[in-house]
C-alpha cells in the first residue's frame, strides 16, 4: 500500500486559500478545501456517536448525534383484531379488485398512528392572531424590522434559514400593478405551499388551501391599486418542509399576472420577502414511526489574521482519524479528530508549531428549539436537548483540556487563549435504556466517558482508539494498483472516475464501505440505520429509521464476506426484539403462531403495517432477516450460535409463514397473500419476492433442525410445504415473473428489482440449479435496466456479480461512485446518494465488489467469477467464504497468480475456478496454497 508521498503541487483558490495536493495513502479521503454542505463533511464514529467534521479554517463546525435520540415513546403499534378483515382482503384480491382491498386495508389493517394534537383550537388560536400585534395582512403593517427570505423554495423554507421552524409563519411582499391591469382580474400562482395558507392581497383574503393542491387564486379587479399592492401570506406549516413552494421545476416562475395571461406576461415573484414567526408550536403530526433526531452542533471559531494557505483536510481509513492542516501567518495548525469506542467521546486535538497559537471559542448548540446550554465548571460546557412531543431527552458535555494559555467558561462558551496544545472532549447520552425503558439519566453516559479518561493524555486516548479500531478494520485488505488520479483530491478524483482507469478508487470504496459500518455498527449498540448514524435533519428522509424491504439489510451485507462478523451483533439484537413485537402484530393482524414485521421499523420496534396499504402491507420482513441469522451460520459454522440465537428465530418466522400461506383459487400452490413486490404494483396476492424468501426460510430451518437434531414433527410439516410454493416463473417475455400472473410490464424501471431476491442476496436461484431461470432473472434486470437510485445501483452490481458478467458490474459501479449532481450517485465525501443520502448504497456497493472476487453460495468457493476488464491487478487478503474459510488471493491481467485458504473449522472444501473444481478436507487452523495452475 501506497502511503503519504510527495508534494504535488501549489496552487490558489477562492477566499484566498493557497492550497498544497499531497500524493495521500489510497486509504485516505482527503479535501483541499473546507465542507460547505453537510455531504462534504467528513464522517467519524464510535458505533454510538457519529459526528459529521466540516473543518472550516475561522468556523470549524462538527456536527454530532447520539443513536438512541429519536421522536416517539413506548407505545402499542398493533390495531386491535385487524385479522377480522384479512378473509375479505384475500378475497377482493383473488376477485381481482385490487382498488377495494387497498381501500379496505387501509382502513382497517394499518398500524396505530400516534397521538394527534389539537390541529383545529391552534388554527383558531393563530387565526386570532396570538403572538402577533395588529394585522400582517393590513396594508400599512409596519414590517421594517422583518427579516427577509428567499421565496419560493420548493425543498422548504427549512433550506433557505428557517432550518428549525415548524409553525405559523407571515410572508409579506409588493408589486407596483402597471395602469393596463386597471379592470382585469388577476392570477396570483404560487403553485405548492407547505402545508396551508392564507393568502392576502390588499388585506382581502384571496385564498386558502390546506394540503398538497396546486394554489392560483382568482383576484378580483376591484382589489387591485393604482401603483403599490400587498400580498400577505399566513403558511401554517405542520411537519416535515414548510414555506411557499412554488415549483420542482424552478425555471417555471411564481407570480401574478391578469387573467388569460401567462405568469411570463405578469410579475414575477421570485425574490426575497419579509417574514415573521408567529408561533413555532404546532400540534402534534400523527406518525406511523418515529425518526431518527440529530443531537447537536459544536462550532469552534477561530480569531486568524492574513491568508490561509496549505489547507487539507482528510479521513484516514486505516485509523479512523480525521485531520486538518493549513497554515496562518505563518504558523501551522493541525487538527485531529475521532470518535473513541473505548472512551465514548468525541475527541478533537489541536496543536500549532508556535507556542501560544491556539485561541478560539467553542460552543453548543442544537436544532431542538426545547435545548439549553449552561456552564458546568471554568472548563466545561453542558447541552441538554428534548425531543419535542416525544419521551427522549439527551445531554452532551465539552470539556476542554488545555496546555499552557488560559480557558474559562463565558456566555456558556469555552474560551481558550494562547493555548500551546488543547483536547476536546464531546460526550453525549439519553435517558433511552431500550425499546421498553426510558427511565435512564442522560447525564450517565457523559460522566462514565469524562471518568474513564481520568488520568490519560491524549497519545492514550489516541492509541486505545486504534488499537480498537484495528482490530475490526485490520481483517481485510485490498490492493487493485496504483493509478495516477490517486494524487488527486477525492471529490477530483470522484469526478474523474468514470473516463479513468482508477481501480484503485474502487478498493478504496470498499474499505470506505467497511470503515462506515466499523464507525455505526459496533457491538453494544443499536444497528446501522437509513444513514448510519449521522443525521443533521428534525425531519430526516423516511425518518432515517429501518426500511426492511432491503435498505437494513443491505447495510450489514459486507460483514460476513468482507470480515466483520463481530459487527452483527446490533442487528441480531434488533432482530430478537422485533421477534418480540412480531408476536404480537402476528396475532392481531394475520390470527398466526410466530413473529412477522413489515416494510418499517425504528427504535421501538414497530412491527405493524405503516404508511399506506399499496406498499406497507409487505410481509416477508421476518424471512429476509432470518436469512442473515442462517448466512452468519453458514460463513462462520458456528453451532452455539445456530442453536441458541439463529434457530430459535428462523424457527417462530417459519411458524408465522406455516399458518399465513394459503392456497391459490386458480393454480393451487401455496402463496402469500396479501403482500406487495415492494415497492411496486400495489397490494397483490402472490408475489414471487415473498415465495424466495419463504421457501428459503423453510429450507434454512429444515437444515438447521436437521443439524441440531431436533423438532423433527415441525421439520416434516416444512419439508410437506416447501415444495406446494408458488415457483419462480418465467413469463412471455422471457423474464422471470414478479407476480404470480404474468403481467411484468418491460418498460417500468422501478428502482426495486425484488423478484431477483433468490440471485442475490439469496441462492433460490442459482447457474447451478436452473440455468433457464438464471437467464430468466437476467432478462428482467436487461428490461429494468442501468439506471437507479444510489442502494439500487448497489444492488444490481451485486445482480451483475451473480451473473458473472464483471464488465456490466463494474459499469454499475462507475455509475454508483460519479457526483451526485441532482441524482444517484456519491456526494463529496462519498457518502451515497439516492438521492438523497442514504448509506445503505455504501454497504450494498462495498460487498458487490467482493462478490466479484469471492462467491460461496452454490457449496463451493467461486474464485474470480466476475472479475472486470477494469481490475486486471488485485492483491486480497481476509475475504470469507461460506463454511468457515478464510480466502486471500491475487491475479494479474485477470488470471489467478496465488490462491490462499484458511480453514477456521476444518471440513471440506470446494473451490471452482475457470470451470475446474477440486475438493479437499481441511483442519482447522492450517492453511492451503494453490498456484496459477489452480494446484497445490
Amino acid at each position: 500500500m501506497k502511503k503519504l508521498i510527495l508534494f504535488a503541487t501549489i496552487c490558489s483558490l477562492a477566499f484566498s486559500y493557497q492550497l498544497c495536493i499531497a500524493q495521500e495513502s489510497d486509504q485516505t479521503l482527503w479535501y483541499n478545501k473546507p465542507a460547505q454542505k453537510w455531504t462534504d463533511a467528513l464522517p467519524i464514529g464510535n458505533g454510538r456517536i457519529g459526528a459529521m467534521v466540516f473543518a472550516g479554517v475561522e468556523n470549524d463546525h462538527i456536527q454530532f448525534n447520539e443513536e438512541t435520540l429519536w421522536t416517539g415513546k413506548p407505545r402499542n403499534y398493533n390495531r386491535k383484531g385487524a385479522y377480522k378483515y384479512l378473509a375479505e382482503i384475500r378475497k377482493l384480491l383473488f376477485e381481482g379488485k385490487q382498488k377495494e382491498a387497498e381501500v379496505l386495508a387501509q382502513k382497517e389493517f394499518m398500524g396505530l398512528q400516534s397521538e394527534a394534537g389539537d390541529r383545529e383550537a391552534w388554527i383558531d388560536d393563530i387565526k386570532a392572531g396570538k403572538g402577533l400585534i395588529g394585522n400582517p395582512a393590513s396594508v400599512n403593517y409596519d414590517d421594517k424590522l422583518w427579516k427577509t427570505i428567499t421565496v419560493p423554495a420548493y425543498e422548504g423554507w427549512e433550506t433557505v434559514g428557517l432550518a428549525n421552524v415548524d409553525g405559523a409563519v407571515w410572508f409579506r411582499t409588493t408589486f407596483e400593478a402597471p395602469e393596463n391591469w386597471t379592470g382585469k382580474d388577476l392570477v396570483i400562482d404560487l403553485n405548492k405551499i407547505f402545508d396551508q395558507d392564507f393568502t392576502y392581497l390588499n388585506e382581502e383574503l384571496v385564498g386558502n388551501t390546506d394540503g398538497a393542491d396546486a394554489r392560483k387564486y382568482k383576484v378580483p379587479a376591484k382589489l387591485i391599486r393604482p401603483g403599490k399592492n400587498t400580498i400577505a401570506i399566513q403558511v401554517l406549516n405542520y411537519y416535515d418542509r414548510g414555506g411557499i413552494g412554488g415549483y420542482k421545476d424552478t425555471s417555471k416562475k411564481i407570480g401574478i399576472y391578469p387573467e388569460g395571461a401567462t405568469v411570463e406576461q405578469g410579475i414575477s415573484l421570485v425574490k426575497s420577502w419579509k417574514y415573521k414567526i408567529q408561533d413555532q408550536n404546532p400540534p402534534a403530526v400523527p406518525q406511523y414511526q418515529a425518526s431518527y433526531q440529530p443531537f447537536g452542533d459544536l462550532n469552534l471559531t477561530f480569531l486568524h489574521q492574513g491568508n490561509v494557505s496549505q489547507y487539507k483536510r482528510s479521513l484516514d481509513l486505516t485509523n479512523a482519524t480525521a485531520k486538518t492542516t493549513y497554515t496562518s501567518n505563518n504558523v501551522n495548525y493541525t487538527r485531529e479528530y475521532f470518535a473513541s469506542q473505548p472512551n465514548q467521546a468525541v475527541v478533537i486535538h489541536l496543536t500549532a508549531n508556535k507556542k501560544g497559537s491556539i485561541s478560539f471559542n467553542a460552543a453548543l448548540s442544537s436544532l431542538h428549539q426545547n435545548s439549553t446550554v449552561k456552564s458546568l465548571d471554568n472548563n466545561t460546557i453542558s447541552l441538554a436537548v428534548q425531543v419535542k412531543d416525544g419521551a427522549l431527552k439527551g445531554e452532551s458535555r465539552l470539556t476542554a483540556i488545555i496546555k499552557k494559555g488560559s480557558v474559562k467558561v463565558a456566555n456558556n462558551k469555552i474560551i481558550v487563549s494562547k493555548a500551546d496544545e488543547v483536547t476536546l472532549y464531546l460526550t453525549a447520552g439519553t435517558n433511552f435504556i431500550n425499546a421498553q425503558n426510558i427511565s435512564g439519566n442522560p447525564a450517565l453516559a457523559n460522566i462514565n466517558a469524562i471518568n474513564s479518561l481520568k488520568g490519560k493524555t491524549y497519545d492514550n486516548v489516541k492509541s486505545n482508539h486504534i488499537k480498537e479500531y484495528k482490530t475490526y478494520y485490520n481483517t481485510f485488505n485490498v490492493d487493485f494498483g496504483n493509478s495516477n488520479n490517486e494524487k488527486l483530491p477525492t471529490d477530483e478524483r470522484l469526478k474523474k472516475f468514470a473516463t479513468s482507469n482508477d481501480a484503485a478508487f474502487a478498493a478504496l470504496y470498499m474499505q470506505y464501505g467497511r470503515y462506515l459500518l466499523i464507525s455505526s455498527s459496533r457491538p453494544g449498540t443499536q444497528p446501522a440505520n437509513l444513514q448510519g448514524i449521522w443525521n443533521d435533519l428534525l425531519t430526516p428522509p423516511w425518518g432515517s429509521k429501518y426500511t426492511t424491504n432491503i435498505n437494513l439489510e443491505m447495510n450489514y451485507w459486507p460483514t460476513e464476506i468482507l470480515n466483520l462478523p463481530g459487527l452483527n451483533e446490533p442487528l441480531f439484537n434488533k432482530i430478537k426484539g422485533l421477534s418480540i413485537t412480531g408476536t404480537e402484530t402476528a396475532k392481531e393482524y394475520y390470527n398466526a403462531r410466530g413473529w412477522v414485521l413489515h416494510h418499517n421499523t425504528d427504535i421501538w420496534n414497530g412491527t405493524a403495517p405503516i404508511n399506506a396499504s399499496n406498499h406497507g402491507i409487505w410481509v416477508t420482513g421476518a424471512a429476509w432477516l432470518s436469512h442473515h441469522l442462517w448466512e452468519h451460520y453458514q460463513f462462520t459454522r458456528d453451532r452455539k450460535f445456530l442453536e441458541q440465537e439463529a434457530y430459535p428465530l428462523m424457527k417462530q418466522a417459519a411458524l408465522f409463514f406455516d399458518d399465513f400461506l394459503v392456497k391459490d383459487p386458480k393454480m393451487g400452490w401455496l402463496i402469500s397473500t396479501p403482500s406487495n413486490s415492494p415497492e411496486n404494483g400495489g397490494l397483490v396476492a402472490g408475489p414471487t419476492m415473498d415465495h424466495q424468501l419463504i421457501r428459503s426460510l423453510f429450507k434454512h430451518s429444515i437444515e438447521a433442525a436437521k443439524i441440531l437434531n431436533v423438532d423433527a414433527d415441525f421439520r416434516k410439516n416444512l419439508e410437506a410445504k416447501v415444495s406446494q410454493i408458488a415457483p419462480n416463473q418465467i413469463g412471455k417475455y422471457g423474464q422471470l415473473q414478479e407476480w404470480l400472473e404474468d403481467k411484468d410490464d418491460t418498460t417500468n424501471k422501478h428502482r426495486h428489482v425484488s423478484h431477483l431476491w433468490g440471485v442475490y442476496p439469496g441462492d433460490d436461484i442459482t447457474w447451478g440449479s436452473n440455468e433457464k431461470t438464471m437467464n430468466a432473472a437476467k432478462q428482467s434486470l436487461i428490461y429494468r435496466g442501468d439506471e437507479a437510485t444510489g442502494w439500487s445501483l448497489a444492488w444490481k452490481i451485486n445482480f451483475w456479480a451473480r451473473f458473472k458478467d464483471g464488465d456490466h458490474a463494474m459499469k454499475l459501479i462507475k455509475m454508483l461512485l460519479k457526483p451526485a449532481d441532482n441524482g444517484a450517485g456519491s456526494y463529496v465525501n462519498l457518502f451515497d446518494a439516492h438521492p438523497p443520502f442514504q448509506i445503505d448504497g455504501n454497504f450494498g456497493g462495498a460487498a458487490g465488489i467482493a462478490e466479484m472476487i469471492v462467491q460461496s453460495h452454490q457449496g463451493y468457493i467461486d474464485i474470480l467469477p466476475a472479475i472486470p476488464t477494469a481490475i486486471p491487478y488485485g492483491n486480497v487478503s481476509g475475504l470469507i467464504a461460506r463454511g468457515g474459510f478464510e480466502v486471500n488471493l491475487s491475479w494479474k491481467e485477470g488470471k489467478l497468480t496465488d490462491l490462499n485458504i484458511l480453514s477456521k473449522v476444518g471440513g471440506k472444501c470446494k473451490v471452482s475456478y475457470l470451470n475446474k473444481i477440486i475438493e479437499f478436507d481441511t483442519r482447522a487452523g492450517e492453511s492451503y496454497k494453490l498456484n496459477k495452475d489452480f494446484k497445490f
